[in-house]
């Protein structure tokens, strides 16, 4: 239950993020604001939806790294291995 209601806040962060980020061009294109992000948002959760369904065709289960892939973007945000004083070979 914890990961479905996860997937499901994520799914909607998703929607979200995506719609926020095609409302410029949709001001300058002449497109209203309101169908721009809402196109944007769906595009954004259908990939994010299709993803999921691949990985669980494959063998009928989603795991947390296979749910995490599928929201992966190709901009990383975080930073899994930091750069610490202490190992100056990471810079």
């Amino acid at each position: 239950m914890k990961m479905t209601l996860n997937v499901i806040l994520r799914i909607i962060a998703t929607f979200v993020a995506s719609a926020l980020a095609v409302i410029g061009a949709g001001a300058i294109g002449g497109v209203p604001v309101w169908v721009a992000a809402t196109m944007g948002g769906i595009l954004a959760v259908a990939k994010v939806v299709e993803r999921l369904s691949i990985a669980f065709l494959e063998d009928g289960k989603l795991t947390e790294r296979e749910i995490n892939l599928a929201f992966q973007q190709a901009v990383k945000l975080k930073d899994d291995n930091p750069v610490t004083e202490a190992d100056p070979k990471k810079k």
